[in-house]
């Protein structure tokens, strides 16, 4: 009895010894694919930063201008003037929808309505 008490000890301390390897190496593998997207996400950043920086310089209002005046012939753009903006109440905004009625014969009460002796 006590030698299959040892064997089944012996089986075990390899079995977790096992496990513990292969946890070991998958927390490895997790632990590199962390970095990995941790650097993917600082390039990422840094390509923002630029694209911002770049954005920034091409939308100066002195280039704009300069860009402006070079296509206004084909372009022909004009500066604002106050009398170009409208009212809000100026503005036609679409009706509201009509409810569809898919039984011509039943109408939802109207309180408004007498009833007919």
């Amino acid at each position: 009895m006590r030698a299959l008490s040892y064997v089944l000890t012996v089986l075990a301390v390899f079995g977790l010894a096992f496990w513990a390897y292969r946890e070991n190496y998958s927390t490895q593998q997790a632990l590199r694919e962390a970095r990995s997207l941790q650097r993917q996400i600082g390039e990422a950043r840094l390509r923002m930063s630029v694209l911002r920086a770049e954005w920034a310089y091409l939308n100066r209002p002195s280039r704009l201008m300069e860009l402006a005046e070079i296509n206004f012939d084909r372009l022909g753009l004009l500066p604002f003037d106050s009398e170009q903006f409208g009212r809000v109440d100026e503005v036609s905004y679409p009706p509201p929808p009509v409810p569809e009625v898919d039984d011509p014969t039943e109408l939802p009460p109207n309180p408004d309505d007498e009833a007919f002796p």
